[in-house]
């Protein structure tokens, strides 16, 4: 591994009385489908997120376990790979307290140690089989797809669309589409993308560009690349960040991952690495069994509709992990441990 690779996750506990009763006093009387109560609820699978790491990326250089001061009570903090970063030890005060992933996620670079090359993880997106340090980055460029696409709207209360066009507006501020293909045009139209090539063929005619399709999956980042953007558009980054939840003019990290495309910094990754699923939406059996079989080296279960059986499907995921990881990692205490913290909280 020719430089250290850190990985960052996100987590909250969102059944957490004291976080409710906190968020409740800050949270507008109307949300959009942005800030329902699912974006938070805890699955609790954290803990095989780490058995996925120790078991599948044991060459990790550290963690850095994002919250806003949660902490799980098997989580051994005295590991030496793991730091525990709090919101308040990077994110500029006058932004706190922030319910809002997408300012979490803007200010990332601001975090004391973190290495030049980093991944980043939500507490959705799982290792399921095992990944070198060449799956992230490949000659000190992350691994990425540019997947051209189009911004769509499924219903008005609806804000990603206007995160993507808000990133967009700057990205085509900055880069010429035609300059950026013409500079970039074998890692647009590589067959690792299979039959997404043919979306990409399809855009090229169009003067600008839409949006890039964000496959929902560990994200390769370099942290210069943060520095840069904050340098160019630190004006509109640090107006969105006083959002405390998500908004329609919000602006997201994958402004820097496009912004790296653009720039040609990064190499072509094969769509079959990983995979994206909706918890509502696909179905469960082959969800579990897609982790089960080791099939990806990544999977993403995100949950964004309330009308799901949540014991049921949560008892299944459980399963499926535990069948795959079920070896209590280096990351969580001793049993005797466990139980002592759980009494002191």
């Amino acid at each position: 591994m020719e430089q250290p690779i850190d990985f960052v996750v996100l987590w909250v506990d969102g059944s957490d009385p004291a976080w409710q009763q906190e968020r409740a006093r800050y949270c507008p009387q109307s949300v959009n489908n942005g800030n329902s109560e699912n974006r938070y609820r805890d699955w609790d699978l954290m803990r095989y997120w780490f058995r996925g790491v120790e078991t599948y990326a044991p060459w990790v250089h550290r963690i850095f376990f994002v919250t806003n001061g949660q902490v799980p009570a098997w989580m051994n903090l005295r590991h030496p790979k793991l730091r525990l970063v709090k919101h308040s030890d990077y994110i500029p005060e006058n932004d706190l307290p922030t319910f809002n992933s997408n300012v979490i996620e803007l200010h990332l670079h601001r975090i004391p140690d973190l290495a030049e090359h980093f991944v980043l993880f939500n507490d959705d997106m799982f290792l399921t089989s095992p990944v070198k340090p060449e799956d992230f980055f490949r000659d000190g460029l992350p691994c990425e797809m540019a997947l051209m696409d189009l911004a769509t709207a499924p219903g008005p209360e609806d804000c990603l669309p206007h995160m993507l066009i808000n990133n967009f507006s700057l990205i085509n501020r900055h880069f010429q589409k035609k300059e950026v293909m013409r500079r970039n045009w074998r890692k647009f139209f590589t067959l690792k993308y299979g039959k997404e090539l043919v979306r990409n063929l399809c855009l090229v005619p169009f003067q600008y560009f839409s949006c890039f399709r964000d496959s929902h999956l560990p994200t390769s980042y370099r942290k210069s690349t943060f520095v840069k953007v904050w340098q160019e558009e630190g004006e509109l980054l640090d107006q969105c960040s006083h959002n405390r939840f998500r908004s329609k003019s919000d602006l997201t990290h994958w402004l820097m991952k496009c912004w790296q495309i653009c720039e040609g910094m990064f190499v072509p990754r094969s769509i079959r690495w990983g995979r994206h699923f909706e918890l509502w939406e696909d179905d469960i059996e082959g969800i579990c069994s897609s982790i089960q079989s080791g099939r990806y080296h990544a999977v993403c279960l995100n949950d964004s509709k309330m009308e799901i059986d949540f014991d049921s499907v949560q008892k299944k995921l459980s399963e499926s992990f535990e069948t795959i990881l079920p070896v209590r990692s280096s990351y969580e205490w001793e049993e005797e441990q466990h139980s002592e913290r759980k009494k002191q909280r």
